[in-house]
């Protein structure tokens, strides 16, 4: 029984690594999209949640933290090309704070891995996007997200609380 057993995990395992509909949802892309983005940039990086990025321009100083107020530049396109967003004006860019939910997942965790003065080509998933409901009518239900994001400033959050009295 044990040798079935293990005959059964084995033949699962490698099924696991070689069916490619199976690869593409460990890679949390869709295979269509998987095949794309490896295509067209395969020397990205992937991180653990199956976001990918390429390091444009590096940046140096320290990275954002949750509740940090951050400055960006972006565009926002889909897989296929089509322009959905942009915000490229230096004087008004796009500010927001760190894991205060005011943004999509992907961009809470690729922040957060970004220095300031950085630009990257990041490719986001739909699970850490919009998901199955996507943001009709621009972005479609379960669409992979193409961004460019210029980092252009951190203020970080100074801590919340009394300071403990001297004794």
């Amino acid at each position: 029984m044990k040798t079935v057993f293990k005959l059964i995990l084995v033949i699962a395992v490698i099924g696991w690594f070689a069916s490619p509909a199976l690869r593409a949802q460990r890679e949390k892309l869709p295979p269509e999209d998987l095949e794309f983005v490896q295509k067209t940039w395969p020397e990205a990086k992937k991180t653990t949640t199956g976001m990918r990025y390429l390091i444009l321009r590096e940046g140096d100083g320290e990275s954002p933290k949750p509740g940090d107020k951050v400055s960006v530049l972006y565009v926002l396109k889909l897989l296929d090309g089509t322009l959905i967003d942009q915000n490229d004006d230096r004087e008004h860019p796009f500010t927001f704070r760190i894991r205060r939910d005011m943004v999509i997942e992907g961009w809470d965790q690729v922040l957060q891995l970004m220095k300031v003065g950085e630009k990257r080509l990041v490719i986001i998933p739909s699970q850490l996007a919009y998901g199955t409901r996507g943001q009709p009518p621009k972005i479609p239900r379960n669409a992979t997200l193409i961004f460019e994001i210029d980092f252009l400033k951190n203020e970080k959050t100074e801590p919340v609380g009394m300071p403990f009295p001297k004794k």
